[in-house]
């Protein structure tokens, strides 16, 4: 029997939480404020995704290093030092009035948005029982997402009503607003957890060894990869100029449009959790039925003659809903095929995989879109928006075979171990009679 969890393991979650949805809302909030970006600094599509690729870049390349700091120094130091990070990256962006200065404030950004996320997730393993973490994992997925509402309704319409030095300036007040509330009420782990002595240079270097050979960090890397982007790269830049300049909606429709796909993954994300847990060596499953789905979809509306219908539009956003919740299941891979000590090597390792496909296909479709687009106009046609999406296509296809093959390498070092895998359709039977999905 899983032992209760206490009421001071959710507060803390709550706060750890709190940080994660804070974070997301200052990465997303240069996506739902892209048009107007690139008329305040009378920049192009490449010029706006390049604000968006340094970000993502620095998020991506800081991940490895700031699992070493958090195995070393804790969540809590890391979380307080990221919302400082961010809080100040969002005044240099109210400030800015050019290129150059806008994309140093979107680094701070991104270095502050990389020490957060998988700090939180240490901060789950900290604080609660085994088995209950991979639903709060997926919780902690899904809710932060609600920064991505924050910037899709009180950030564009305090932008239209107000300016953008006063809506970047009250982004950052709320990213201090954030940091104090860490400082005050946030905790590594319960009292009496014992921390693990530090380890110098060349044990780091082994350990770092151990996370890259181990065929779970892999798969997870995959996962994440080949899940991840789609939905990023839509909800974070370009699926609102797609929805409003190439498919003709309205803003509003569009805003809710990217609400909808976060509520979408609010209901996924514990249902996937909870399919981990039941059948956790199954969940390559659970990721080539996303990752197909997210390819067939994204077919037809590319494929569509014209404007694609709403309803197919609201069908492409409840599966790209499903990208979120998807990725989180590369960092179960990394949690239960690591052991405690390379917890945030190995989620530092997985989490470059999908930011490092969103940050190559973000700025690989504002060059197509530059390309197809004459001069620095932001009036972009209907086809153009459909060769830029294409690229999608080429890291689905790596990500699919990273999966294949490193699932392949897993399986055989179980099977050493004694663990083979029956045929699924034997597995599912065994489960309905409460037998051994394995033998």
């Amino acid at each position: 029997m899983t032992p209760p969890t206490s009421a001071r393991a959710y507060a803390v979650w709550g706060v750890a939480l709190l940080s994660y949805v804070v974070a997301v809302f200052h990465r997303a909030s240069l996506g739902v404020a892209a048009v107007d970006a690139q008329e305040r600094f009378s920049a192009g599509a490449s010029a706006v995704s390049l604000f968006l690729v340094l970000q993502l870049a620095v998020y991506a390349g800081l991940q490895i290093p700031v699992g070493v700091a958090l195995d070393r120094l804790g969540s809590r130091r890391l979380i307080l030092a990221g919302a400082v990070t961010m809080a100040a990256g969002q005044l240099v962006l109210a400030l800015a009035e050019d290129v150059p200065t806008a994309v140093a404030a979107r680094v701070l950004v991104g270095a502050g948005d990389a020490m957060t996320f998988i700090s939180v997730l240490r901060v789950v393993s900290f604080w609660f029982p085994g088995p209950v973490i991979p639903l709060i994992t997926q919780l902690t997925g899904i809710l932060g997402q609600l920064g991505s509402v924050l910037a899709a309704y009180p950030l564009v319409a305090l932008l239209h009503g107000t300016s953008w030095e006063a809506t970047f300036l009250g982004a950052a007040a709320t990213g201090l607003l954030v940091a104090v509330l860490v400082l005050v009420a946030l905790r590594d782990a319960p009292g009496g957890t014992v921390r693990g002595p530090a380890v110098g240079l060349a044990e780091l270097r082994g350990t770092l060894l151990d996370t890259w050979r181990e065929p779970g960090t892999r798969i997870g890397l995959y996962t994440h990869l080949v899940t991840q982007f789609s939905g990023t790269v839509f909800a974070l830049l370009w699926g609102y100029p797609f929805l409003v300049v190439g498919q003709g909606l309205s803003p509003g429709t569009a805003a809710g449009l990217l609400t909808l796909l976060v509520l979408v993954g609010m209901g996924v994300g514990p249902l996937l959790g909870r399919l981990c847990g039941r059948w956790p060596l199954r969940r390559s499953v659970l990721v080539f039925t996303i990752l197909g789905a997210t390819a067939a979809v994204w077919t037809v509306v590319l494929a569509w003659p014209g404007r694609a219908p709403l309803p197919l539009l609201i069908l492409l956003v409840v599966v790209l809903g499903t990208n979120g919740p998807g990725s989180m299941i590369g960092f179960d891979y990394a949690r239960t095929e690591n052991p405690a000590e390379r917890l945030g090597s190995a989620s530092g390792v997985v989490n470059v995989g999908g930011f490092v496909a969103s940050l190559l296909t973000i700025l690989a479709i504002g060059a197509v879109l530059d390309l197809l687009t004459p001069g620095a106009s932001t009036d972009y046609d209907l086809g153009a928006f459909r060769a830029a999406f294409a690229v999608q296509y080429v890291f689905w296809a790596i990500g699919l075979v990273g999966v294949l093959r490193h699932r392949r390498e897993l399986r055989a070092r179980l099977a050493r171990d004694g663990v083979v895998l029956a045929p699924l359709a034997t597995a599912v039977r065994a489960r309905l009679r409460g037998g051994s999905a394995y033998r």
